[in-house]
């Protein structure tokens, strides 16, 4: 298991993020985090570490610099975000360790937004994308661009959220499904539903982010 702090260098700021590649890595899945968060959040932090022990590689990272992150209207500045998240991206494609490994993204909350853009601009260079509690109507533009195979949990509770992602699920055109936890709340914080958000996440990579392109 590889464990590798790497720098994204760009314009104005230098990212910060931990790359964690396992023995025999199928995959890479990055993560775009909700708003406020950072990649030490401790929900996606336990996603990664039960993607890593499925041989799934992860790259967690802070979308914005700290000085950036205290103005709050950057942690809705969906451009913004997503162009980190397509740098960031790039970056990896070109890591000597990890430009080998299929590219999937991970997008909470806001961040689905984010993941979802990314993947329309990338195209078939993206392989999977998965999407926890997500504001995907946040992108609901590029919706019809994306080509990667996508899920999208919401729990059961979060009925707002519920049918943002169901009138988000009526713009994809990729294969698509949507999965919701019964009991579980925006956060999923209940006993047990994170984890069944990270089986349905590991199922979905192991599906789709091996295959190669056409």
């Amino acid at each position: 298991m590889k464990n590798l702090e790497i720098d994204i260098p760009l314009l104005t700021v230098i990212l910060k993020g931990d790359l964690v590649i396992p023995e025999n890595a199928i995959g890479l899945v990055v993560f775009s985090h909700g708003s406020g968060s950072s990649r030490f959040s401790s929900r996606n932090k336990m996603v990664a570490e039960l993607l890593q022990h499925n041989n799934i590689a992860t790259f967690l990272f802070d979308l914005l610099s700290e000085k950036e992150d205290q103005v709050y209207e950057n942690r809705f500045n969906i451009d913004l975000l997503t162009s980190r998240l397509i740098e960031a991206t790039k970056r990896l494609m070109e890591n000597k360790n990890a430009k080998e490994l299929p590219v999937g993204f991970f997008g909470a909350s806001t961040g689905a937004a984010s993941a979802l853009r990314a993947a329309a601009y990338f195209g078939k260079s993206v392989k999977a994308v998965v999407l926890r509690g997500g504001r995907p109507d946040m992108a609901i533009t590029e919706l019809p661009m994306v080509t990667a195979p996508t899920l999208l949990i919401v729990g059961g509770e979060d009925i707002p959220v519920i049918g943002m992602n169901k009138m988000a699920f009526n713009e994809l055109q990729s294969v698509k499904e949507m999965k919701i936890i019964s009991g579980a709340t925006h956060l999923f914080e209940e006993p047990g539903k994170l984890l069944e958000v990270a089986d349905l996440a590991i199922a979905w990579y192991k599906r789709y982010l091996t295959k190669k392109d056409d």
